[in-house]
């Protein structure tokens, strides 16, 4: 009998985070200097983002975030539809970027 693991616990930690902002609390959090990350592929950055957004592919966020923003700054991540900005917020979350919070699709902003 094997056990049942889930092969996937960060995306587990994600689904139960509290990090998931509305799109007006994330246009508060910009206007009062909040940081705007997109996560997506620089492709999909350049057919489209929100204007003043940062690309950060949430594949090197992890070595990217300190260049970019100090752990007490707030931050505002979305990407396509929701997946990868939920990962990137847990990501930077877990380096100490408490104020990350995640918008989910660009569609939302």
């Amino acid at each position: 009998m094997t056990a049942n693991v889930n092969p996937h616990p960060k995306l587990e930690e994600c689904k139960m985070d509290d990090s998931k902002i509305a799109s007006a609390k994330a246009h508060e959090f910009v206007k009062n200097g909040a940081k705007l990350l997109d996560v997506r592929s620089p492709a999909e950055f350049v057919g489209g983002a929100v204007p003043g957004a940062i690309n950060v592919p949430v594949q090197v966020i992890a070595t990217q975030i300190a260049s970019l923003a100090k752990p007490e700054e707030t931050l505002v991540i979305y990407c396509a539809a929701g997946g990868r900005s939920a990962v990137a917020t847990q990501i930077v979350r877990s380096m100490g970027y408490s104020k990350a919070y995640n918008l989910g699709g660009i569609g939302e902003w």
